[in-house]
């Protein structure tokens, strides 16, 4: 199939393109490389450096290479970005998108997979409960606004375009070639601290002091076991969430990452942080993956490996 990946040079993107080229797609990337890393760059893959948000230059690429399969991962992904520049956020993620979007109604994009939060779209998740896809959404960040809003213009050119999509609701997730220097990916992050022997900084779910927010964390491989379904079509769902469901306090992922380096942390606790939920967790559908998800032990295992193999460890 010919694929293409928005936002293929970052974290996720990379690994998916990685995949489909792996099974013999073709593929090409677009990523304007403001966020994401050229070394990412599987050689194999076309790539073509623009910003999604010039419609002229999408429509260029989208017509010459006319893809099957669209997987759209290009985003603003930072809760805290959105919240200090909401309207950076929403000309990325719902101006940037439509022009994708757009450009795919026009060549007649066999599948369009959206990778959507599932880790800030539903709202405050209660104590003891999952969040499930039909739940109530009550997005708080801006950055959830934005990827509801997006959501919902796929749903009215599926409806009305007969665009065949697939929303994947995407956990914390986490794995190798994470930014550590952003302002998410808080395995990223503390992971590279670890590895220098720096602190780590626990901010609070309520009040300084407490274990941090409960989030839900899922293992790159098993994001890119999803795309790879929603591209062969094997889910049927419109929506689906991409999680484990187990819930972990940001105290015990630190030292899940502490204990697989074979480390004493020095956790620092800090205060609750704006536009942070206080607990995210997802009802998980395993037909997303095929198979049971990655172990989070496991998963912080192979991700530890890879940071302390760039340190050169």
């Amino acid at each position: 199939m010919r694929i293409l990946v928005t936002g293929g040079a970052g974290f996720i993107g990379s690994h998916i393109a990685d995949a489909f080229l792996a099974r013999g797609d073709e593929v090409l990337i677009v990523d304007d490389l403001s966020t994401g890393q050229r070394e990412n760059l599987p050689t194999e893959a076309r790539f073509e450096e623009i910003d999604i948000r010039d419609g002229e230059a999408v429509q260029r690429i989208f017509r010459s290479f006319r893809p099957q399969v669209v997987s759209h991962q290009a985003a603003q992904t930072s809760v805290s970005v959105s919240v200090r520049e909401p309207q950076r956020d929403a000309e990325i993620n719902l101006m940037g998108g439509l022009e994708v979007l757009l450009a795919s109604v026009d060549v007649g994009v066999h599948r369009f997979i959206f990778a959507s939060t599932g880790g800030a779209i539903y709202g405050e998740v209660p104590e003891g409960t999952r969040a499930a896809p039909g739940a109530p959404l009550l997005p708080i960040s801006p950055y959830a606004c934005s990827k509801l809003g997006f959501e919902n213009y796929l749903k009215a050119y599926h409806l009305t375009a007969g665009l065949p999509i697939t929303i994947l609701r995407y956990a914390n997730v986490y794995g190798p070639r994470q930014d550590p220097y952003g302002e998410a990916g808080v395995v990223a992050i503390f992971s590279d601290r670890l590895l220098d022997g720096l602190p780590v900084q626990i901010n609070a779910m309520r009040e300084r002091g407490d274990a941090g927010c409960v989030r839900d964390y899922v293992y790159v491989g098993d994001v890119v076991e999803a795309n790879l379904r929603a591209a062969d079509g094997l889910i049927e769902e419109n929506i689906i969430n991409v999680a484990t469901g187990i819930p972990t306090t940001t105290e015990t992922l630190a030292r899940s990452i502490a204990s697989s380096m074979g480390r004493d942390p020095e956790l620092i606790y800090g205060p609750r942080r704006e536009g942070d939920l206080q607990r995210s967790v997802l009802e998980p559908d395993l037909r997303a993956f095929g198979r049971d998800p990655v172990d989070l032990d496991e998963g912080i295992r192979r991700t530890t490996e890879w940071f302390d193999r760039m340190k050169g460890g």
